[in-house]
């Protein structure tokens, strides 16, 4: 699309930081005496809720070894919006060594995390592991281009709403599920292609090595700026270096400056000539 082939993972990115957040949830189950009889880590995994409802409903004993075990914890990406309110001057662009980057889009893209637990203790210890952290939002320190070797973005991310369900089938006795459901705003950026400085399309790193000032003193203002008039002073100007490396401005010491890299520690030769 629009002639440029490019892919950050930005949004890869924002599902493994979303995801990252609930992969560490631990719960204990005590006997009558309060002692600890088992430690259980919870499993987060990424899809919508719907599909792991279907999965418990196709096998009503959830203690069956072969079934889908819970508690669990499921999330899914559900929504994009553009933000307007955050949106940075999209002429401005960030430059980092030869590189530069146009400003990065704002958007909020809506998760929605559902905890699945067969009894209402397991699902109470999950959420209360999670409450506290979000006030109602909680930021993470990210970095999104590699290839722009960028300082960490702050990407707040939002607790919207939370609620919880009892789904079941049959009589009151028999639960199938207790659902919570918390829903979440990221706030993040999605960045266009990264360019080099000196190309035109980005696909080569284009480099001004060698500058030639012609100054054309003339009375007749409306020629001053054209070749009509002719050049009395040349300036040229090039980068300098010598075989072992070291910067000079003295021209009989350099390679040829075709030979110098952008990256090189090189001095500046300046030549004159005069035609007066």
């Amino acid at each position: 699309m629009f002639g440029n082939t490019f892919s950050h993972d930005i949004l890869r990115k924002y599902v493994i930081l979303f995801g990252t957040l609930f992969n560490n949830i631990y719960i204990n189950r005590h006997d009558n005496t309060g002692k600890t009889i088992q430690t259980i880590k919870v499993p987060l995994s990424y899809g919508p809720k719907e599909k792991y409802l279907a999965r418990l409903e196709g096998n009503p004993d959830l203690d069956n070894k072969i079934a889908m075990t819970v508690p669990r914890i499921s999330f899914e990406m559900t929504s994009f919006q553009y933000d307007s309110e955050r949106k940075l001057n999209t002429l401005n662009r960030k430059v980092k060594s030869n590189k530069y980057q146009y400003q990065p889009v704002p958007y909020n893209i809506t998760f929605q995390l559902s905890v699945l637990v067969k009894n209402a203790d397991d699902g109470t210890k999950i959420v209360e592991q999670i409450l506290p952290y979000f006030t109602p939002e909680w930021t993470a320190s990210v970095h999104l281009v590699p290839d722009m070797e960028d300082d960490p973005w702050d990407i707040p991310i939002i607790m919207n709403s939370i609620s919880s369900e009892d789904t079941y089938e049959g009589n009151f006795e028999t639960r199938r599920a207790i659902i919570w459901t918390l829903e979440f705003t990221l706030k993040g950026y999605v960045f266009g292609p990264t360019k080099r400085i000196g190309s035109g399309d980005g696909t080569d790193g284009g480099v001004i090595k060698y500058v030639d000032v012609n100054i054309r003193p003339t009375a007749n203002v409306t020629t001053a700026n054209t070749t009509n008039t002719a050049a009395t002073e040349t300036v040229h100007v090039y980068p300098g270096l010598t075989a072992n490396g070291q910067p000079t401005s003295n021209a009989a010491e350099s390679v040829n400056w075709t030979l110098i890299n952008a990256t090189d520690n090189y001095g500046f030769i300046h030549e004159f000539e005069s035609n007066v």
